[in-house]
């Protein structure tokens, strides 16, 4: 009769397993660095200041937990204003990875392929709060 479960298996699940827990944290982001690469490319379209309209893009200040092209800008694509999706940081990442992707017609041409650049700009924007 052979163990299907032994010792050793038991020993790589559980490494397995808080290899996996770990992963989210560090996938957290840090705000400081996401802060220096909204400002070299966001900050161009983007504005963050409570009162502030931006004239390229929307403003992004409380952008989480916001309902997507909702805010009084005016040049939201048709196609992101019936998008009708809440941002989450899930969400956000998805959309500053390939935003035509995410909503096909979009006018957003900015992408950030780099995961841990988005998740630190993910982790600034969460910092933004009206």
């Amino acid at each position: 009769m052979s163990r299907l479960f032994t010792p050793a298996a038991a020993l790589v699940a559980a490494a397995t397993m808080a290899l996996g827990f770990a992963a989210p944290a560090a996938a957290a982001g840090d705000p400081a660095k996401g802060a220096a690469s909204f400002k070299t490319k966001c900050q161009l379209c983007h504005v963050v200041g409570a009162g502030q309209k931006g004239t390229m893009a929307p403003n992004l200040l409380g952008v989480v937990g916001r309902k997507a092209g909702s805010t009084d800008f005016a040049m939201y694509s048709p196609q992101l204003k019936a998008y009708g999706k809440v941002w989450t940081p899930a969400l956000i990442d998805q959309w500053i990875a390939g935003p035509t992707k995410l909503v096909p017609g979009s006018r957003m041409a900015m992408v950030i392929p780099d995961a841990t650049e988005r998740a630190n700009i993910v982790a600034y924007l969460g910092t933004l709060k009206k």
